[in-house]
């Protein structure tokens, strides 16, 4: 019996050791990657315990792993990985009279945090990955979070500890508790009593190394807070008690502006003595243009959060705060108290850890040296000399962090694709832990050694204490199987790099379609892209800063492999060749993107903004390359011809499509058998216009001559009204089966002064050809969709899209399909305008007509992710319309949800938030539904008719 079956035949949870499977967990958040042999999902501890029993017989290592958020490569190995986020996932137990927790370990703490609050209470620390990282993983790297100075590393709020040893011995942990493995590490302390108690700096981040002075009789021989922050190399945690904290009522965020980055850091550790909850730090580089508005005067900035009993004292706090800042070098402030508004400047901050991966001018930075803490009030001389090291081993960086414990982040532009730049990454990294050991400082002030700083542990500690930590881990792990080379007797740094395995664009590039402008046209340095944070495994649609989009298909399966993360990771390993040997032929690959909804969400919602839609539609076209192709591509893929073929016979096909014969169509076209088929406009857009232009063209005057806009190249109505002249996109949606969006359209922009003209030919975004992946198809299309508008645009005309996804693929997906060989098709992105963003530029002082009602609904995913929703907000409040379309997407998602196997997936996303909100809508609300997609899933499952932005509004114009 090999390993796997034995795995199988002794474990009761999920057993996985297929390349997909393995190739999802060979790296974590850091710049490391180790291939493991399979995964094993346990459901409980009796099943930990047989799986590490199994690993024991075959000799094979095992690695605890939770979200796989770890930045110092402790999450990767190279046996078995266990992981917790499948099964082992419940809070057992809340008990609010002693403010402690039971959770298994793989606990969201955003879900320990939201089940505690229940009770008034919280989890102190809370790391930027709240919203996925596990309590497992919490534990093993001691996760810290923004608010440690008010509650601490995860240390300080673990009370007892439930753990299984390679060997399989169970033991729980905690202060003074009974047991051989309390009574062995006792005896090793006693020992060593004069070298714990002074070869420990007092930081209040030393997360570095083992913390053997825990187990010391004067700090309670505390053997849990010894084994948290060990990284998964002593043992398997399988249950933890934590404590919960209180928080306050109300909280109040005052944002300091300083002169420059040092001038905060000094400042730092003199706002502690007011008990701030954080006092986060970060520079200007590191904050974008947009939202440096946001913020106070300055070129750094200190997030200072005070709590209050009430508002106002929290308020009153947080303003008494910035007075004494003032004095204390700050220059200039501001308090915010309105919670919205605070979430939306945290997510500035929490974003960080994705954001630093790319400088300003693109270039790409990475971890490596990520989290070193000093004393807080060594911080700015630490960071002066930081910033001079950087410059004399010519790299960059954006350091940011926890200032007021003196931990800093960093991502510097390492290069680590060829041997000189891997050869300076280890030159500086030693260089800089001299120099954070010279400050009195730790190597690790938050996610722990790993592979990339364990090298480095006797410049902070000495050999001898380093000699103790083997000593200590062989205490429990004398076979050495619990994630082997990570702080004990650890590879080297530059060693199992994860960029390494990748092909060279040099020597052999990756031939591709699209350009991808953000990476040089190189597809795999987009694949770099995921850095691994892991935002897109989120459960909810709701982030610290607003509604997001990313990652639906994850949130209904849960399945790492339905994450915009692990699709990357797949198509890094396809990359590889190593697991995934079949490039772009792979199954893995297809079917882990068969479930993506090409909704474009992380786009926007990815810290480092990775365009998974976009990879899908690559991937498709090379891996059906000269091969015989879903039936759904045929008949979704090229509906626009389908559709301009069937306008003529409207009235017989819709007959059809509702008797017997509709069944037989669906399955020729691969089409969910659940989903009805759309029923054709009887009179397309087109052609209502083209009439309406022969009712005006009777009553123009005889001689008129030519406007500039027919000179354009463009149809319009025989008119000669003034005003701005724009060109009105006719889509295919709107033109074959949403003909009244378009009618409502023009009306509403002539209502506003505004000239509306058509192109004068048939054109099409593409976006059909482009989400099947059919690109040499849609290139053909956009080209002569470029070459229709050619006029207009030497015009200068703004091109007004009605249909958010058509919107969303003039503006992406064309130019950086045809790339800049054609430098029109920048010129037609750039003019691409929604229905709203035109009224607000054209027609600044048009009013809209009031309607005074209640709005529920969905912002377009492609309009949340590519044209933003800004415009279409303040348009709305404008109109009197009351009332947030929720986040999230709707799950149709154009070809997605009519596809066979994609119905249940379809629906489940619907029911996020769409469905939900309105069945709740309040008594006469206007379901609000831009895109077609939207409106046909809310007619089909909610029975409900959607309505455009401009249908609204035409209703209620005066004529109407």
């Amino acid at each position: 019996m090999d390993l796997e079956q034995a795995m199988r035949a002794a474990v009761r949870g999920t057993v996985a050791f297929d390349a997909g499977a393995r190739a999802l967990v060979t790296m974590d958040a850091s710049n490391y990657r180790r291939v493991p042999l399979g995964v094993v999902a346990p459901r409980d501890a009796d099943d930990v315990a047989a799986a590490l029993a199994v690993c024991r017989e075959y000799g094979v290592p095992v690695v605890p792993r939770g979200g796989g958020t770890s930045i110092a490569g402790q999450a990767t190995g190279v046996g078995v990985v266990l992981d917790f986020t499948r099964h082992m996932r419940a809070i057992e137990h809340i008990d609010p009279e002693a403010r402690t927790a039971v959770v298994q370990p793989g606990v969201v703490l955003d879900d320990l945090r939201a089940a505690a609050a229940g009770h008034g209470l919280t989890f102190g620390p809370d790391p930027s990955t709240h919203s996925r990282c596990t309590l497992g993983g919490m534990i093993g790297n001691n996760a810290c979070g923004s608010h440690s100075v008010a509650w601490g590393t995860t240390a300080d709020n673990v009370h007892e500890l439930e753990v299984l040893t390679y060997g399989g011995e169970r033991a729980t942990l905690g202060r003074g508790l009974p047991g051989p493995l309390h009574d062995r590490t006792a005896a090793f302390a006693d020992q060593r009593l004069s070298v714990l108690r002074t070869g420990f700096p007092d930081l209040p981040r030393r997360i570095s190394g083992y913390a053997l002075d825990r187990l010391l009789p004067e700090h309670g021989r505390d053997l849990a807070r010894a084994f948290t922050g060990s990284e998964g190399t002593l043992g398997v945690l399988t249950r933890a008690t934590v404590r919960l904290v209180e928080p306050p009522a109300a909280r109040a965020l005052a944002v300091l502006g300083y002169e420059d980055e040092s001038a905060a850091a000094e400042a730092a550790h003199l706002l502690l003595p007011h008990h701030p909850l954080t006092v986060e730090g970060m520079a200007a580089d590191l904050v974008g243009a947009a939202a440096r508005e946001s913020l106070p005067r300055g070129a750094a900035w200190l997030f200072v959060e005070m709590g209050g009993g009430t508002a106002a004292e929290a308020r009153a706090r947080a303003s008494e705060l910035c007075r004494h800042a003032a004095a204390d070098g700050a220059r200039d402030h501001t308090v915010v108290s309105e919670p919205a508004d605070q979430r939306a400047l945290w997510r500035i901050r929490e974003d960080a850890s994705g954001t630093a991966t790319r400088m300003p001018d693109g270039t790409e930075a990475w971890p490596g040296w990520e989290d070193c803490a000093v004393p807080p009030d060594r911080l700015g001389a630490y960071l002066r000399e930081f910033r001079t090291l950087l410059g004399e081993h010519g790299l960059r960086g954006s350091p940011y962090g926890h200032f007021g414990d003196g931990c800093v982040h960093v991502r510097i532009d390492f290069d680590l694709l060829t041997p000189a730049g891997i050869a300076r990454f280890r030159r500086f990294s030693e260089a800089t832990a001299d120099l954070v050991v010279a400050h009195g400082g730790s190597l690790s002030g938050e996610h722990g050694d790993g592979q990339a700083r364990a090298e480095l542990l006797p410049k902070m500690y000495g050999p001898e204490l380093v000699a103790l930590f083997g000593v200590f881990k062989d205490l429990w792990d004398p076979a050495g199987g619990m994630n082997p080379g990570m702080l004990v007797r650890p590879a080297p740094m530059d060693s199992n790099l994860r960029f390494g395995v990748l092909p060279s664009r040099a020597s052999h590039p990756v031939d591709v379609e699209f350009t991808y402008p953000g990476d040089g046209g190189d597809f795999t340095a987009a694949v770099r892209r995921c850095v691994g944070v892991g935002k897109c495994r989120t459960s909810a649609t709701t982030s610290s800063g607003g509604d997001s989009v990313m990652c639906p298909s994850y949130r209904v399966t849960g399945e790492e492999r339905h994450s915009t993360r692990g699709r990357a990771r797949l198509l890094h390993e396809m990359l590889a060749g190593e697991i995934i040997e079949d490039g772009w032929r792979s199954e893995e690959v297809r079917d882990a993107l068969d479930l993506c909804l090409s909704c474009k969400g992380c786009r926007s919602d990815c810290p480092v903004e990775v365009d998974m839609a976009t990879y899908k539609a690559e991937f498709l076209h090379h891996h059906y390359a000269g091969r015989l192709r879903p039936r759904s591509h045929y008949s979704m893929g090229w509906l626009p011809v389908w559709l301009r073929a069937a306008a003529p016979y409207a009235r017989v096909l819709n007959a059809l499509a509702r008797g017997p014969l509709a069944g037989v169509a669906k399955r020729a076209g691969g089409i969910a058998p659940q989903r009805h088929i759309p029923a054709l406009a009887h009179e397309p857009f087109r052609t209502w216009w083209n009439h309406r232009a022969l009712r005006r063209q009777a009553g123009r005057p005889a001689g008129a001559g030519k406007t500039a806009t027919d000179v354009a190249g463009t149809t319009a109505p025989g008119t000669t009204a003034p005003g701005t002249t724009v060109v009105l996109w006719p889509d295919t949606f709107t033109n074959y089966l949403s003909p009244q969006v378009g009618q409502a359209a023009v009306k509403v922009l002539e209502a506003a002064g505004l000239r509306v003209v058509l192109p004068p030919k048939a054109v099409c975004c593409g976006l059909t050809w482009v989400s099947t992946g059919q690109l040499d198809r849609a290139r053909t299309v956009m080209r002569r969709t470029v070459d229709a508008l050619a006029p207009a645009l030497d015009a200068g005309l703004p091109i007004v899209v009605l249909e958010p996804s058509c919107g969303a693929a003039l503006r992406a997906d064309l130019p950086e399909l045809l790339g800049s060989g054609d430098p029109r098709a920048a010129r037609l992105a750039a003019s691409v305008r929604t229905f709203a963003q035109v009224l607000e530029e054209l027609a600044p002082d048009w009013v809209p007509p009031r309607l005074d009602r209640a709005v529920v609904g969905q912002t377009h995913c492609h309009q949340h992710a590519v044209l933003g929703d800004a415009a279409e907000r303040r348009l709305r409040e404008r109109a009197g319309l009351t009332g947030t379309p929720s986040g999230g997407c709707c799950g149709l998602a154009g070809n997605f949800g009519f596809e066979q196997g994609h119905y249940d997936v379809s629906v489940a996303c619907a029911e996020e938030q769409l469905l939900p909100a309105v069945r709740e809508a309040p008594a006469g609300a206007a379901v609000l539904a831009d895109g077609f997609s939207c409106r046909t899933q809310l007619a089909e499952l909610a029975d409900t008719p959607g309505r455009h932005l401009a249908e609204l509004l035409a209703e209620a114009l005066p004529d109407a």
